[in-house]
């Protein structure tokens, strides 16, 4: 039984470090110009993706230990880049740093704060991916 048990944690821990060491995976992005800085975890668990014919939404949570003003300028210099408008920004100690970005068709609002272990990323997007007809019906 004893042998059994230290099979079993060998096990366990090769499996943990063989998860843990492979090559970073690129962190999702629901928009292909929306990027995520490094460092970033997706949490499955409070996202949400919304789409219809005409619309696309999502609202992402990413978790980090990157300080919150590092983000701030991580995301901003990265948005800009890649063409985004930036629109505003306002921070304040109880709500942390909301930036607001806008493109044709698009708007995207990037909150980042801070809870007692993480620094969270709440990156809300919305795109118009086609315009609905405006033709009468037929009759």
């Amino acid at each position: 039984m004893a042998r059994l048990l230290i099979l079993c944690v060998v096990v366990l821990a090769l499996a943990s470090c063989s998860a843990s060491t492979g090559a970073p995976r690129a962190q999702r992005s629901e928009f292909e110009d929306v990027p995520v800085p490094a460092g970033l975890t997706l949490d499955n668990s409070r996202t949400t993706i919304i789409e219809s014919p005409t619309v696309k939404a999502a609202r992402l949570f990413y978790k980090s230990r990157i300080k919150p003003d590092s983000l701030a300028v991580a995301y901003r210099t990265s948005l800009e880049a890649n063409g985004w408008r930036h629109v505003s920004s306002t921070t304040s100690a109880n709500n942390g740093t909301v930036q607001v970005y806008e493109k044709p068709d698009s708007s995207l609002q990037v909150m980042i704060y801070e809870s007692w272990y993480y620094t969270w990323s709440e990156v809300s997007a919305t795109r118009i991916v086609a315009r609905p007809s405006t033709a009468a019906p037929s009759r």
